[in-house]
C-alpha cells in the first residue's frame, strides 16, 4: 500500500509587525508554496496576522525528554540577578527617606 497523505507543514505565524511568531498548527500540502496558501486561509483568515511561516515537520529537530539535564543550570549566576546582593541596612534607609520626602 502506498502513503497517499501529503508531507505535513508545521504553521508559525505573527499577529503585529516586531511580534514573535507563535506556533498556530499544521496544514497537509504538496509542497512549501501551497503550504502558504492553505496556512493563510486556515490560520489568517479570521485573526490578525501579517507574515506567516510554514516549516515541513522533517525540518524540525527537537529535544529528547531523556536529555532533561541539558537544561540544568551548570553554574551559579546570582550575581546577575539583584537578590544575590545584600543591601546595607544604611542604603535602605536612606533610600525610604528619599521616597518619603
Amino acid at each position: 500500500m502506498t502513503d497517499s497523505q501529503w508531507p505535513v507543514f508545521e504553521v508559525f505565524h505573527q499577529q503585529a509587525r516586531g511580534e514573535p511568531h507563535i506556533y498556530v498548527g499544521s496544514v497537509h500540502a504538496t509542497d512549501p508554496e501551497m503550504a502558504l496558501i492553505l496556512a493563510k486561509e486556515q490560520y489568517a483568515r479570521r485573526q490578525a496576522c501579517v507574515n506567516i511561516w510554514v516549516v515541513p515537520i522533517e525540518a524540525i529537530t527537537a529535544s529528547r525528554y531523556e536529555d532533561d539535564d541539558i537544561f540544568e543550570r551548570g553554574t551559579d549566576k546570582s550575581y546577575r540577578e539583584s537578590w544575590g546582593y545584600v543591601t546595607p541596612k544604611t542604603t535602605q534607609q536612606s533610600d525610604q527617606k528619599k521616597e518619603n520626602a
